[in-house]
């Protein structure tokens, strides 16, 4: 069955551009990509296969999420990325958060990702505890990303691979500094 995507119009399609444009500058001048790619990732890392709750839709910037202990400075990103949301108020947060993960990869020297538009902001984060913690070992990531997420224990390892991406530490996540994130 081939994936279908939601239908934006002309104009918030434009927005998206116009977005990921200022997405590029801003990354590469702050040096912040891994920062942007863990907002992507952990916004949609909460996604439950079974309630099809959760996932990318916006509610990091809700303090309940930001004070979810896995997202531990991740109120810098929100926080940078709050003028180009201003000024470009047609995109949803949910999709401002996932192309500034896909425009990560990218300024990154990784491959251009192919990027959809469409995602709705929600009002209520997801509950605290979706997303795995690595030091409870194999069981735990095949339990969260594969019963929980529906991935593979290929997915397991390319997402765990990330977190190598400017020598994330989980000592890191404390570090106040954009230029210095971590995943």
């Amino acid at each position: 069955m081939a994936k279908t995507y939601p239908v934006v119009s002309a104009e918030y399609q434009e927005a998206v551009e116009k977005a990921r444009q200022k997405l590029r500058a801003l990354i590469a001048e702050k040096n912040c990509s891994p920062l942007m790619l863990r907002l992507a990732w952990h916004s949609a890392g909460t996604f439950d296969v079974s309630s099809k709750t959760g996932g990318p839709f916006g509610t990091m910037k809700k303090p309940a999420e930001q004070a979810h202990a896995a997202n531990a400075g991740l109120d810098i990103a929100v926080r940078m990325l709050e003028p180009m949301k201003e000024e470009i108020p047609t995109i949803s947060y949910a999709d401002l958060y996932q192309l500034a993960g896909v425009v990560a990869v990218e300024v990154s020297g990784g491959p251009v990702i192919p990027f959809h538009p469409g995602r709705e902001d929600k009002p209520q984060p997801p509950p605290e505890g979706r997303l795995p913690d690595a030091t409870k070992g194999s069981d735990h990531l095949r339990q969260v990303f594969g019963k929980q997420m529906g991935l593979s224990d290929q997915d397991i390892v390319a997402l765990s691979g990330g977190h190598t991406l400017e020598g994330a530490t989980r000592r890191g996540l404390a570090l106040r500094d954009p230029g210095q994130g971590t995943l």
